[in-house]
C-alpha cells in the first residue's frame, strides 16, 4: 500500500526539474517507463515490460528509501522520467553513481542534460560528493553527451562488461570531480 508523501525535494530549471516522487506519479510513471526504448538502456532492474505493480513496488521503494537519492523528472510537475544518486560505501563513500532515464516522447530536448546538471551540483554542494560518476552502455551515445555537456569526462572502457538483451556490450565510463577536488 502506497502512502501519500508530501515532496520533500525539489530543484527545478523552469519548465523542467527534478522532485520527489510521489504516490500520486504512478500512472505518468507506468506510462514513460514502459518502453522497451527506454528499457535497453538502462539496467534489468528497470523491468520491461513495465506494469502498474513494478510502479507501485519502486515507489513505495523511493518513497522510504533513506541512503539513495531517487527523484522524479518532470516537466510542469508531471513526471516525465527519473534520475538518482546511488552514494559509495567504505572506501567509496566519497563519490555517487548517478543514472537517469525519460520517456520516449521527451527525448532529444536537453531535459536529461539540465536534470543531470541540477542533480550533479546538488551532489557537490549539497551532499558534499567528491565525485559523481556514470556508466553508459555503448549503444547509447545521447547519454554519453548528456554527460559531457554536463562537464563528465569519459575516464574509460569496460570491455563486453555489460550483458544486456542476450548482447555482449562495452560501457564506458564517466565522471566529474567537484571543483577544487584535485586528487589525494
Amino acid at each position: 500500500m502506497l502512502c501519500p508523501m508530501t515532496p520533500r525535494f525539489e530543484l527545478s530549471s523552469p519548465p523542467y526539474g527534478i522532485r520527489s516522487f510521489r504516490v500520486s506519479d504512478l500512472e505518468a510513471l507506468v506510462r514513460n517507463a514502459d518502453d522497451p526504448d527506454v528499457a535497453a538502456s538502462l539496467q534489468d532492474c528497470f523491468p520491461h515490460p513495465y506494469r502498474e505493480e513494478d510502479g507501485r513496488r519502486f515507489l513505495e521503494h523511493a518513497l522510504r528509501e533513506k541512503r539513495e537519492v531517487l527523484l522524479a523528472i518532470v516537466e510542469e510537475d508531471v513526471l516525465i522520467g527519473g534520475i538518482g544518486l546511488v552514494p559509495g560505501g567504505d572506501v567509496h563513500a566519497h563519490q555517487a553513481e548517478i543514472g537517469y532515464w525519460l520517456g520516449k516522447a521527451h527525448w532529444r530536448r536537453g531535459i536529461a542534460t539540465r536534470a543531470v546538471g541540477l542533480l550533479t551540483d546538488h551532489a557537490f554542494r549539497e551532499l558534499g560528493f567528491l565525485r559523481v560518476w556514470a556508466g553508459v552502455f555503448a549503444n547509447n551515445p545521447a547519454s554519453m553527451r548528456v554527460l559531457e555537456k554536463n562537464g563528465f569526462e569519459r575516464e574509460g572502457v569496460l570491455r563486453r562488461s555489460v550483458r544486456k538483451n542476450g548482447r555482449f556490450l562495452d560501457q564506458h565510463l564517466f565522471a566529474k570531480l567537484a571543483a577544487g577536488c584535485a586528487g589525494a
